[in-house]
């Protein structure tokens, strides 16, 4: 059996590569270890608007899987908040596990082949390509979308994700929040260190969870974490008995040192294609995914060069964010976020993190509701 490409992992990325692959009438196989492409996901599943307005693929995206949101409410570790806005802009919660069936449904429609249940566990290189094995035959090119524990970068000797956030999640059904078109985003260094906690009315369950600096390997403390961020936040929010709990592993290190080789290459969480910053990463899967797709069909068809020549070129560079990831790390302080939240410079600073530019910011709640009150008299 000859295949174009075998992009492994029916992730954002590797769903977005394998239907811009068969959009070009490439032969392309998709290998995903688990039966549904819907199932055991490790991500909150919150869209920007940038992804939108920028990826066709979402064109005709299902009402029924978001839910808009339309800014941010921001606690420092004391409590006191800040809501953020910008104008236009908004948040998708999605239903996750839908949203990735869906894109299954499309990428198959478009003619990929979908191989579930099917696990990569070796490729061997061989004329102008690879051979994976008697029951999965030989491709052309090889994509690696398979998580920040990628198997195909072990097996190829590609980079590997080091650094991570560890990350868990909770989600909570028949349950409606206050303030439910906000993201409540949630900062404290002793119990999200190097990250946040946060709060969302999804689609048809409510989303609690945080990630944190990884060390050591010690899943205890992120679930400790949990149950202390739970307790925290009890003032506010009341959730009951968890319906799913999920965890994962974040990668927050940047773009692998080695993200390709001859015919092969790494996307999404895979390269490490992450915000340093704000761990977000499916804007960047879906957007590079496809890019990756269209650079390998025209590679195959003889239009274009390797694009594992000078991958570089095209992957981001995530300087800056690595930058802003390390002083986050290093000088996280509580104290001064209790003290600075409300002050412009740290609204603005937040807002360009959240909303990637000048955004116009709203009174602080507990600010706005006093001018209310005091209108109203």
């Amino acid at each position: 059996m000859q295949q174009d490409c075998v992009v492994v992992g029916a992730s954002f990325a590797g769903l977005a590569c394998a239907t811009a692959l068969a959009g070009s009438g490439a032969r392309v196989t998709v290998l995903e270890r688990k039966h549904d492409p819907g199932g055991k996901l490790h991500t909150t599943g919150i869209l920007v608007r940038d992804v939108i307005e920028q990826v066709p693929l979402l064109d005709g995206l299902p009402g029924g899987l978001v839910r808009r949101i339309n800014g941010v409410r921001l606690y420092a570790p004391n409590m006191s908040c800040v809501d953020l806005a910008a104008p236009g802009y908004f948040f998708l919660a999605t239903d996750t596990p839908g949203l990735m069936r869906w894109l299954a449904a499309h990428a198959a429609a478009a003619g990929v082949t979908l191989r579930l249940g099917v696990g990569f566990t070796r490729a061997a290189r061989e004329g102008s390509g690879f051979f994976l094995g008697d029951d999965l035959g030989r491709t052309r090119f090889l994509v690696g979308a398979d998580g920040p524990k990628s198997t195909v970068a072990r097996v190829l000797g590609l980079g590997e994700n080091r650094h991570f956030l560890a990350g868990i999640e909770h989600e909570y059904a028949h349950v409606q929040i206050d303030e439910p078109d906000r993201l409540h985003c949630f900062i404290d260094r002793q119990l999200m260190p190097g990250y946040i906690g946060w709060v969302v009315q999804g689609v048809g369950v409510v989303q609690v969870g945080l990630a944190r600096r990884l060390r050591g390997g010690d899943g205890a403390a992120v679930k400790a974490s949990m149950a202390a961020f739970l307790a925290k936040i009890a003032p506010l929010f009341r959730f009951g008995v968890p319906a799913a709990v999920r965890a994962g592993l974040i990668p927050c290190g940047g773009i692998v040192e080695r993200v390709a080789a001859p015919r092969v290459l790494l996307v999404g969480d895979a390269a490490g294609m992450v915000s340093p910053v704000t761990a977000g990463g499916i804007h960047m899967a879906l957007k590079h995914g496809l890019a990756t797709g269209h650079a390998i069909a025209d590679f195959l068809s003889g239009r274009g060069e390797d694009p594992a020549r000078d991958v570089r070129a095209s992957y981001p560079t995530l300087g800056a964010k690595r930058v802003l990831r390390f002083l986050f790390d290093h000088f996280q302080s509580d104290l001064a976020f209790n003290l600075l939240l409300g002050t412009r410079p740290m609204r603005r600073a937040a807002s360009l993190i959240y909303f990637h530019r000048r955004g116009v910011f709203d009174e602080p709640p507990a600010r706005a509701a006093r001018g209310r009150a005091a209108r109203s008299r």
